[in-house]
């Protein structure tokens, strides 16, 4: 709140159409991770080498995005957003009854979901990796746990989308455009 406090001081006392919200890292990975993870998902088995590259790419860009989520500005921290189960399913129930306060940065559901996107990244990218090693070569297990937790991913990812309609529904905010611009109103 000290943010729009010193940006009203500064302006006189009208308070500012937006705040800066995504820093560019935040963005930028949340863009290249959803293009990336299509373009692997798209490519399969079809295109071996676009899949593994965008693979590794995916698997770079998480481990950046983790180091972030401990040494990044407030809003990209982890601690700013990984909430406790309890917190999360009452956040949930508010939602269902169109009352859910709105939070500058991720809600305690979106911060869940981030949370689980990177589980279930970790562990596609992990056994894509492994899949490529003389130990795992052509070991089906390792391959069905790859697809299922892409598979997996997918579903977040709708839930996800679902998440921003609905939560762009109920406080009237494009959060599409916010990470997009990386500013959402202050209040």
């Amino acid at each position: 709140m000290s943010a729009i406090n010193d940006a009203i001081e500064a302006d006189g006392g009208k308070p500012p159409a937006s705040i800066k919200v995504w820093d560019p890292f935040v963005r930028v990975f949340h863009w290249s991770l959803a293009g990336l993870f299509l373009l692997a998902y798209a490519t399969g088995d079809e295109i071996e080498n676009v899949h593994i590259a965008a693979g590794y790419t995916i698997t770079g860009l998480l481990g950046l995005r983790i180091l972030w989520g401990f040494v990044g500005p407030r809003n990209a921290r982890f601690s700013d957003f990984v909430r406790s189960p309890r917190v999360v399913l009452a956040y949930m129930r508010d939602v269902a009854l169109l009352r859910a306060p709105r939070y500058l940065g991720h809600n305690p559901a979106g911060g869940t979901m981030v949370v689980a996107l990177i589980v279930t990244l970790i562990v596609t990218c992990t056994t894509g990796y492994m899949m490529t090693t003389g130990t795992f070569w052509g070991a089906k297990w390792v391959e069905e746990i790859h697809e299922a937790f892409a598979n997996l991913t997918v579903g977040l990812v709708v839930g996800h989308v679902l998440g921003v309609l609905v939560a762009s529904f109920e406080h009237s905010e494009n959060l599409v455009k916010a990470m997009i611009t990386g500013r959402k109103r202050p209040s």
